[in-house]
């Protein structure tokens, strides 16, 4: 298997996790690691943290492991999942 752990800044742990379910993985785990499993990839949210950039401004930041079983299927699993996670501005 292949991997690559991403950052993710601003949105919601849950979400995240939801957004892994919508492509098909299923829950193993209740607590970090959150581990998502599917035919042929799996998830892992490893950890979240929040980031003070000012006094007031603050994110969180999750760090997510994706793992396939090929980097072809690494690829399009992540770029699935980027699709999902992408806000638009207004």
């Amino acid at each position: 298997m292949v991997d690559r752990i991403l950052e993710f800044r601003g949105i919601n742990r849950e979400h995240l996790g939801m957004y892994f379910e919508e492509l098909g993985g299923t829950l193993v785990t209740d607590s970090f690691p959150f581990v998502y499993e599917a035919a042929g990839w799996k998830a892992e949210i490893l950890s979240e943290d929040e980031l003070a950039f000012t006094k007031t401004f603050i994110v969180n930041a999750v760090h997510i492991r994706f793992a396939a079983e090929s980097m072809e299927e690494l690829e399009q699993l992540i770029k699935n999942y980027r699709y999902k996670t992408t806000r638009v501005g207004g």
